[in-house]
């Protein structure tokens, strides 16, 4: 099932003095299934953000359309059924971070005894209890992404929309996040967020939607998305100076003694080298076949994107 859809969505800003068309996404067409999480990646300015804010109604398409559980965006019943950390969240620094809860917890329509109860169970949730009664200036960057997040879970969304979660956190505070989302998913909530950051896309994601240029490049699964060719084969071995003669032709990676790491650029020259070190009396350490990773193709995409350079 479908959680989100949008159909030729489009957002053009007239900038500058002369009402300049700037096109910040371009006919963007993709959908997002129930309970899966779903990275949505690009370079800064790509349209990522831009994106999210019409999701959520707070700026309107030039054309196209979008919508939530069948609910059209921008309305209240959408709104109701979504969950959304913003790129850059704005708190009342010198309420503490029950309290911060608790205010948009009443703003959420929450009341009462129930205000205090889940506002107590979200931070707990994202590892926040013991901070509960400090002030909300004195949480690093990391506590404020986990306390954002608990706030998008207020009303107990589907579907949760992370803009940017990952950005400006060190890799403590990034894995702190990730375990987050992946908690969401184990609790059968629907996560869409954006990045720039890949590595957690790799880790986290069962799709990922690739945005250049404000045009959607390519969605998919990532493991059907990257090419299966080896790119490059690493060997590293203890060979005595006779079987070194059979890495000829490989690059050097390091040297140390008699350990050797070396680069072959397929795996037929891999093998043969092999063979031929341990027929020399030396021994294998580690082969490692290397693929393209998520960021090799993004840069692919990217260069395919800009087109030829002048020379």
């Amino acid at each position: 099932m479908s959680i989100l859809r949008t159909e030729g969505l489009t957002k053009i800003f007239e900038v500058g003095l002369r009402l300049r068309r700037v096109t910040a996404v371009d006919d963007l067409s993709l959908s997002v299934e129930e309970g899966e999480i779903f990275g949505f990646v690009g370079p800064n300015g790509a349209g990522k953000t831009t994106t999210i804010k019409m999701l959520m109604g707070l700026i309107f398409p030039t054309r196209g359309r979008a919508a939530i559980f069948e609910a059209p965006i921008p309305s209240a019943e959408a709104r109701r059924r979504i969950g959304y950390l913003p790129e850059h969240p704005a708190w009342y620094e010198f309420l503490t971070g029950l309290e911060a809860m608790e205010l948009l917890a009443t703003l959420s329509g929450l009341a009462g005894a129930e205000r205090r109860r889940r506002s107590e169970e979200l931070l707990g949730l994202v590892g926040l209890a013991d901070a509960a009664g400090r002030q909300v200036r004195k949480f690093s960057k990391g506590m404020q992404q986990r306390l954002g997040i608990a706030q998008a879970l207020l009303s107990d969304p589907a579907f949760v929309i992370l803009d940017e979660p990952m950005s400006g956190l060190d890799p403590v505070g990034r894995r702190e996040v990730r375990d987050l989302i992946l908690e969401l998913k184990r609790r059968g909530k629907t996560v869409f967020f954006s990045t720039h950051i890949l590595p957690d896309v790799e880790t986290l994601c069962d799709r990922v939607g690739v945005i250049v240029g404000g045009r959607l490049r390519d969605v998919g699964r990532i493991g059907d998305l990257l090419s299966p060719r080896v790119r490059a084969v690493e060997l590293t071995v203890i060979a005595p100076e006779a079987a070194r003669a059979q890495l000829a032709g490989a690059a050097e990676l390091a040297r140390d003694g008699d350990r050797l790491t070396v680069s072959f650029p397929d795996e037929p020259a891999a093998d043969a080298a092999v063979r031929a070190v341990l027929a020399g009396g030396g021994r294998l350490v580690s082969l490692t076949p290397h693929r393209e990773t998520l960021e090799d193709f993004f840069v692919r995409r990217l260069g395919e994107a800009a087109g030829p350079r002048a020379g």
